[in-house]
């Protein structure tokens, strides 16, 4: 019988239990790590988590205006040293997770660009932006690649690739939001692409030992939501180009408040149809559910977000009543 205290690995990376903590926005002014952040992080890894997924951080410096963690020059690496640093004396491993933002406006912007697949009112944010070009659609999987690296030179165990919850990488696969007619838009094929070139920069400037994941959704809660069968072939085609472990999220907003373990049929679906680590995010409240996921599906991992904001401790909670000898 499989345990949720299992040792494992994800790539090159051992964690210590199939713990891992998603991604939370840790806002700053200048996207630079500060002495919160620093002790939000100590905070986390002592709590027991196999692994630590940092909030989403910029990596382009023409969103610089969003009060978000930064990764976009040399100029934040020793912030995130320190960050690494802090985890890693506390027994755990840390993963940071990239994002383009685009028009799902997290802050001031003024004087930004807006560009996302089509130019489409955001049904978060009401911005109306610009449709990006091929070239600019280069630039910024370059960018991704050029911060997957200073993560890599900063010391973290691995990267994820934030194309969930309705940012620029996620807007590629929804129909509503990417109404293009070239080779980026129309079939799943085209609507991957974004995705799976993206992956294939980092893959290129981070070499084959670092571990790469990704964080997609399987629904999005709205008319012209991504498709499940699109999601699948995203899934099949990440795994096939050897992707290190894909997480699963979606709308959680729309289910009721009672809903736990969100995502579990969409996430036994693709660890099923794949040969992958699967990470379920959403909902992860109680032990003895995700044992019984863990032992009746190939979903091997569970991401836990808010409640380990409410509950940093809860993991060792967990190993301390159930936790084998």
């Amino acid at each position: 019988m499989k345990t949720l205290f299992d040792k494992t690995h994800i790539g090159a990376m051992k964690l210590k239990n199939r713990f891992i903590r998603a991604a939370v926005a840790e806002k700053t002014q200048d996207g630079h790590i500060n002495d919160n952040t620093l002790k939000l992080y100590e905070k986390l890894a002592q709590g027991g988590a196999g692994a630590l997924i940092t909030g989403f951080t910029l990596v382009d410096g023409e969103e610089k205006n969003f009060p978000l963690m930064a990764c976009y020059d040399d100029s934040f690496l020793e912030g995130h040293r320190k960050l690494t640093n802090i985890v890693h004396e506390n027994g755990t491993n840390i993963i940071l997770q990239l994002v383009y933002v685009g028009s799902y406006i997290m802050g001031d912007a003024s004087g930004v660009t807006i560009l996302a697949p089509s130019a489409v009112k955001n049904l978060n944010t009401g911005i109306v932006p610009r449709e990006i070009k091929i070239t600019e659609i280069k630039n910024i999987q370059e960018k991704f690649a050029a911060a997957a690296l200073r993560a890599k030179n900063s010391g973290y165990d691995g990267i994820e690739i934030h194309a969930a919850h309705g940012f620029f990488l996620s807007q590629f696969m929804t129909p509503y939001y990417n109404r293009r007619t070239d080779i980026y838009g129309g079939s799943a094929e085209n609507r991957s692409r974004m995705s799976l070139e993206t992956y294939d920069a980092i893959r290129q400037y981070a070499g084959n030992d670092f571990p790469i994941l990704i964080k997609i959704n399987v629904n999005d809660g709205f008319d012209g939501e991504v498709l499940f069968e699109d999601v699948l072939y995203l899934c099949k085609k990440l795994t096939e180009r050897g992707i290190n472990a894909i997480e699963i999220s979606g709308a959680w907003q729309k289910l009721p408040k009672e809903s736990t373990s969100y995502f579990k049929k969409e996430a036994e679906t693709i660890a099923a149809q794949n040969n992958i680590k699967v990470i379920m995010t959403g909902g992860n409240l109680h032990f003895n559910e995700m044992t019984d996921i863990l032992n009746t599906t190939k979903v091997e991992y569970f991401g836990m977000a808010r409640a380990l904001m409410k509950n940093a401790d809860l993991v060792n909670m967990f190993e301390k009543q159930y936790g084998m000898d």
